[in-house]
């Protein structure tokens, strides 16, 4: 599948998790880490990515972050737990 969007999600140094959509993940990754991504992350440095899912389109790749920040960090837990077949993390050279 070609993907076009991602859906990722990254652990900041204090263990909290913070999830995002990119359209180049090893890109913002690094942008995050650069201390100039998301306001949420710039006081968490430095930050790990732990999952990415890729999507079609931008728009499902925004509908699946929407859902999965509305979630507590149990749900989270299990999410990225049960769902390690769709996470392309060992597939992105970062």
């Amino acid at each position: 599948m070609d993907h076009k969007a991602y859906m990722y999600v990254v652990e900041c140094r204090d263990g909290s998790y913070y999830t995002g959509y990119t359209t180049d993940v090893k890109r913002r990754l690094a942008v995050h880490n650069s201390g100039k991504g998301a306001k949420y992350t710039r006081a968490r440095l430095p930050v790990k990515l732990i999952y990415a899912e890729g999507f079609a389109t931008k728009e499902e790749a925004m509908s699946a972050e929407a859902l999965l920040k509305r979630k507590k960090r149990p749900q989270k837990e299990r999410f990225l737990s049960e769902n390690q077949e769709k996470n392309l993390v060992n597939h992105i050279d970062v």
